[in-house]
C-alpha cells in the first residue's frame, strides 16, 4: 500500500514519502503562482485552479492568496466565493458543496499529530524502523454555507447543507444543516429560520 492509500484510508503514514513530498511540492508552487497574478488574469488564475484542485466548480472566484497543501484531494463546488489567505491542509479528502461563501483567513485542516510527545518524534515500525507518522481524517462542508471570518475546520468534521459558522469559530465536532454556529469550541446556538430573513432587517426592501 502507498503512502497516499494510507493517508487516504485513514491509517498512519508518513508525510517525508517523496511521492507525497512531490505532491505537496507541486501544489506549494501553483499556490505561489496564483498568489502571484493581478486578480483580472482571469483565465491564467482559472487555469491554475483546475490544476491545483481535483475539481472545483464553474463560477466559483477565489480571492487569494492562497495556501494548499495537496490540492488534488479537495474538490469545491460551484458559485462559490472564498475571500483572501484560504488555507487547506488537505492530506486527507476535503469537500467543499455549491454556493459556498468563506471569510478572510478560514483555514480547514485534516492532519492529526500523535498526543505523546516521543510518538511525535518517531515510531518503531516494522524491521526496526523508526518514522514520523501522522494521520488524517476528510473534512465535508454542505452546499449553501457561510464560513465567517477566521474561523477553523478540524479533522474529521462534517458542516451540514445551509449553516453559517461564526467568525473566529474552530469547528471540532460536526454542525447539523440549518444551524447557526459560532464559539471556541463552535457550538449549535440555534437554527436558522425565516426570521433571519433580510426581509425582516431592512423595512426598505419590501
Amino acid at each position: 500500500m502507498t503512502e497516499e492509500k494510507r493517508l487516504l484510508s485513514g491509517k498512519p503514514y508518513s508525510p517525508a514519502d517523496p511521492e507525497l513530498k512531490k505532491m505537496k511540492l507541486k501544489a506549494h508552487k501553483l499556490s505561489q503562482e496564483y498568489n502571484c497574478l493581478p486578480e483580472d488574469h482571469t483565465e491564467e488564475r482559472n487555469k491554475i485552479l483546475h490544476e491545483l484542485f481535483g475539481k472545483i466548480g464553474s463560477g466559483t472566484f477565489i480571492q487569494g492568496p492562497v495556501q494548499i497543501h495537496y490540492g488534488c484531494h479537495t474538490t469545491i463546488g460551484h458559485d462559490c466565493f472564498i475571500n483572501f489567505n484560504l488555507t487547506i491542509q488537505d492530506d486527507a479528502l476535503v469537500d467543499i458543496g455549491d454556493h459556498c461563501n468563506f471569510g478572510p483567513n478560514v483555514t480547514i485542516v485534516t492532519p492529526l499529530h500523535p498526543m505523546i510527545a516521543e510518538e511525535r518524534r518517531s515510531v518503531m515500525c516494522e524491521g526496526g524502523v523508526k518514522r514520523r507518522l501522522c494521520y488524517a481524517k476528510s473534512v465535508t462542508i454542505g452546499h449553501d454555507c457561510w464560513l465567517g471570518a477566521n474561523v477553523v475546520v478540524c479533522p474529521g468534521v462534517k458542516i451540514g447543507d445551509n449553516c453559517v459558522i461564526g467568525a473566529g469559530s474552530v469547528v471540532t465536532h460536526d454542525i447539523p444543516a440549518g444551524t447557526f454556529a459560532a464559539g471556541v469550541p463552535a457550538r449549535a446556538i440555534r437554527s436558522i429560520g425565516k426570521e433571519d430573513s433580510i426581509f425582516e432587517l431592512f423595512d426598505s426592501l419590501r
